[in-house]
């Protein structure tokens, strides 16, 4: 069987059920064999496409000549023919990346803009990659190296969102033979010949001396990825369901009962999947373990998100969003921002108290860093000032003669679990300033 029959076969198999008969395709088209291969069966089985080129400018003028080949294919095919120029190398020293990665980043951005933006009135469009199964070998090689885990066993996927990949199925060799065959014309990339990038170098080195060894470890490895796939559909369900059984929602966080979690098993293995989630690394799985058992206040954070300790749970929080609904002030912290108020915290020698409502003046000693501040909830209490009997929160604003939509605003400062100050209302009466007080903590709301 050819390699156009081969093609055919694994369409039917694996794509017809999903892609409409008139989905537009926008072929991304390097000008390599792979891609070039790609192109001319896509125009062979009569299907609807654009091409797509990236240029990213990497390799002089040989980048240009890359284009102009894509120009003269596009008017061989009768097909039309987007092209991209990137500023790559800036690109990456802004974003501080490689630029293995800098052109990953252009390149699926860009292609989120053609779909996006396309002209196309029909509605039902995909984006085409050439990438075939050596490419898959090789990543999955180096996502064992990198320890991306069971999703890194699975592989490149077949399709994802809008992105599709039928090469997938079929070796270089059979590419190869088959552009030879219909005597198609492809471009090299000096690049491919050098090990300059990762990929370059698990091709020219790695692979080839686990072959020494294991001379079909190979097509070993392309029969494991559907087992693996198979195995991370069985893995991914699992998580799911314990993420269902674990997780209360309450606007843009996350809370996870402590307990709950820590009967699981295994229990590293499910903290990874919950947090990889919000940008956590995997280095970070310890030091959940470890929050478990901190100090409530305590948290670790990941480029976007906070994990908290309150009490028995684990509170999951963007960093910045105006849903959040638990904020942290360390003790270098000079303000904060929480709902649409601003906080101003302030450390004085001075005794004296401000008479004002949206100003809590307490004593220092007596406060644990970090504090929190949060919405109230039912079962809170404090000791408002001037009592030596703890009230319920919930009957203190009853007390006021809140509204229900005034009580559903109202914030607490908390420290080490004890309310330190019904926020613009009361501060609690163990943390007031007395006469043996040598320093105090201002907090002024604005």
């Amino acid at each position: 069987m050819n390699l156009l029959q081969q093609f055919k076969q694994n369409w039917n198999k694996n794509f017809k059920s999903i892609v409409p008969t008139n989905t537009h395709f926008f072929i991304a088209v390097s000008g390599g064999v792979d891609s070039v291969v790609l192109a001319d069966i896509f125009f062979k089985l009569g299907f609807n496409f654009t091409i797509l080129h990236c240029n990213f400018q990497l390799r002089g003028e040989e980048s240009f000549r890359d284009e102009e080949f894509i120009n003269k294919l596009q008017e061989k095919y009768s097909k039309p023919f987007l092209v991209k120029r990137f500023d790559t190398k800036e690109y990456a020293a802004e974003k501080k990346i490689s630029i293995q990665l800098a052109a990953r980043e252009l390149r699926y951005h860009w292609f989120s803009e053609v779909l996006n933006n396309s002209t196309e009135s029909n509605q039902n469009k995909f984006i085409v990659t050439a990438h075939q199964a050596d490419d898959n070998i090789e990543t999955v090689l180096m996502n064992i190296c990198r320890g991306t885990g069971i999703k890194g066993l699975s592989g490149i996927p077949t399709i994802q969102s809008k992105i599709m990949r039928p090469l997938l199925f079929a070796r270089r060799e059979q590419i190869l033979q088959y552009a030879t065959e219909q005597k198609l014309q492809w471009v090299e990339d000096s690049s491919n010949a050098t090990d300059k990038y990762l990929r370059n170098f698990f091709r020219h080195n790695v692979l080839p001396l686990i072959k020494e060894v294991y001379s079909s470890a190979d097509e070993n490895i392309i029969a494991n990825i559907e087992k693996w796939k198979n195995v991370e559909t069985i893995y991914n369900l699992y998580i799911k369901q314990q993420k269902e059984k674990l997780f209360e929602v309450t606007e843009n966080e996350i809370h996870i009962p402590i307990l709950k979690l820590q009967k699981l098993f295994p229990l590293s293995t499910i903290i990874y999947e919950i947090i990889s989630s919000y940008h956590f690394s995997s280095a970070q799985v310890d030091d959940v373990i470890q929050l478990m058992n901190a100090d409530n206040g305590k948290y670790i954070s990941s480029s976007t998100h906070r994990i908290i300790k309150n009490r028995k749970w684990l509170i999951i929080a963007p960093l910045q969003s105006k849903d959040v609904q638990h904020f942290i002030i360390d003790e270098n912290d000079n303000e904060i921002f929480f709902a649409d108020k601003k906080m101003k915290i302030s450390f004085s020698d001075e005794v004296n108290i401000q008479q004002n409502s949206n100003i809590a003046c307490l004593d220092a000693k007596h406060i644990h860093f970090p504090l929190i501040v949060r919405k109230w909830k039912q079962g809170d209490y404090f000791y408002p000032l001037g009592m030596t009997k703890k009230k319920k929160v919930s009957r203190f604003l009853i007390d006021l003669k809140l509204s229900t939509t005034e009580k559903e605003n109202i914030w607490v400062l908390e420290s080490n679990k004890k309310i330190l100050w019904v926020i613009g209302y009361r501060i609690d009466n163990r943390f007031r300033i007395t006469n043996n007080t040598n320093k105090k903590i201002q907090l002024l709301i604005q």
